[in-house]
């Protein structure tokens, strides 16, 4: 079984007025200059996900100038041998739409046929920044394994956002704060089974030969079995507060260099990169080992702090996941050891205007 993304069509997407490229299952090199429009490409294919892509930019800010022409991203992808088509876009302010094979779908949709996991430089500082990066990325790779997760978490973010609305009035009455309480409970308790469930796959799919450091990942999560007596009892202070202040919403990921016992925060920015992709590798054998194929990857700039022999064994592993991962970096010379393992296009720009070009290394 395997998980294949063919064709990838951009109408007017940032810097890229048009773009038709066709991959042909390898790992897939987009080299050229910085500000080129490799990220831009990465954060396409990123919208063919739930969510709000890689850089997580509003829809406003997605459109080439003039930006009130709208854009469009347009992908066909092959699963387990079934082709689907894929769409996404948005109109001059509007609402970004997802179609699947000609039909409106919700962004769940997506999730459901297409997992996708990326790591982008600003990842680097993971482990020493705020929690809720952290959170984003352990959402993103419990969505690999259960779609419905993102469906979770949008109906517990809405009840939270309505209850702090609330709050912030300074609304007594408990019988507005029943049902919201309620719903966060449901989907909160959801959400938290989720990511401990994810953990654990994770922890079973480590591999005790690879040249990454194994991370343990440790979840904090201090919500209650009983959510909604909770979120009752808590009325009065988070009324002082203005927001919420127990639920799944403050959950914090940690990890743990668990042969030296060093937490990541701690370690080198080198070690911190090699801490993350070893849990991305983890995820992809995980994902393999449950529904036969590993996610699509995108890395961006993923050669910075790696030396040559972690890289070369980076290229090997994907290689033998047999997933398909769309790699950026500066030039061609830092992914040779990949051969041709893998499919190469250069990005370059002119006058504001990124073009493609499939290239045959030598």
């Amino acid at each position: 079984m395997s998980l294949r993304l063919h064709r990838l069509t951009l109408s007017r997407f940032r810097s890229h007025p048009r773009v038709e490229a066709v991959f042909d299952g390898r790992p897939v090199v987009l080299h050229g200059a910085n500000g080129a429009g490799k990220t831009n490409l990465l954060e396409a294919i990123s919208l063919l996900s739930p969510g709000r892509g890689l850089r997580r930019a509003a829809s406003e800010e997605l459109g080439a100038q003039p930006a009130d022409l709208g854009w469009k991203i347009e992908g066909e992808i092959a699963r387990n041998g079934t082709l689907h088509e894929l769409e996404t876009g948005a109109a001059p302010g509007q609402s970004r739409v997802v179609r699947i094979d000609g039909k409106t779908s919700p962004q769940s949709g997506l999730g459901r046929l297409m997992p996708m996991l990326w790591l982008t430089p600003a990842m680097d500082r993971l482990w020493i920044e705020a929690a809720e990066g952290r959170r984003r990325f352990l959402d993103r790779l419990v969505l690999g394994f259960e779609p419905d997760h993102a469906e979770a978490a949008v109906g517990y973010e809405k009840a939270m956002r309505q209850r702090n609305k609330l709050l912030r009035d300074n609304v007594t009455d408990p019988r507005w704060y029943t049902a919201l309480e309620a719903r966060m409970a449901e989907t909160g308790g959801v959400m938290t089974l989720n990511r401990q469930a994810t953990l654990a796959r994770l922890a079973t799919a480590q591999s005790a030969d690879s040249p990454f450091p194994q991370p343990e990942l440790i979840l904090a999560d201090d919500t209650p079995a009983d959510l909604a007596e909770a979120l009752a009892e808590s009325r009065g202070r988070d009324r002082q507060a203005g927001r919420t202040l127990v639920g799944p919403h403050r959950a914090d990921l940690s990890a743990l260099w668990a042969a030296r016992g060093r937490p990541a925060a701690q370690c080198s920015t080198g070690e911190q990169k090699a801490l993350l992709i070893s849990t991305v590798l983890a995820h992809a054998r995980a994902l393999q080992a449950m529904v036969g194929h590993a996610p699509i990857l995108l890395l961006d700039e993923v050669a910075a702090h790696l030396d040559d022999a972690r890289r070369a064994a980076l290229y090997d592993a994907l290689c033998d996941l047999g997933a398909q991962a769309f790699l950026t970096g500066t030039g061609p010379e830092l992914f040779t050891p990949l051969g041709n393992r893998a499919q190469t296009f250069r990005v370059s720009e002119t006058a504001g205007d990124s073009q493609v070009t499939e290239e045959d290394l030598p």
